[in-house]
């Protein structure tokens, strides 16, 4: 099975990031399937019920991260 990866990065406020990440679990709370739309390609993905989540905090001395990942 071929491999595809669609990676953004952008810029944005703490509120413009919390409004995208509602947008999100909002899509995925009503739906099976997850649409979304980069570089004016469009993308559909099925999500079953059940999925793995993991959330991981990376401390480091001048930058944070905080990953959310779903995988099925």
């Amino acid at each position: 099975m071929d491999i595809l990866e669609v990676e953004t990065k952008e810029t944005m406020s703490r509120e413009e990031a919390a409004a995208r990440l509602r947008t999100f679990a909002d899509k995925l709370a009503r739906n099976n399937d997850i649409e979304f739309e980069r570089g004016g390609m469009q993308f559909k993905v099925h999500v079953p019920d059940q999925v793995h989540v993991k959330v991981e905090l990376e401390l480091e001395t001048e930058e944070r991260e905080l990953e959310i990942e779903l995988t099925w």
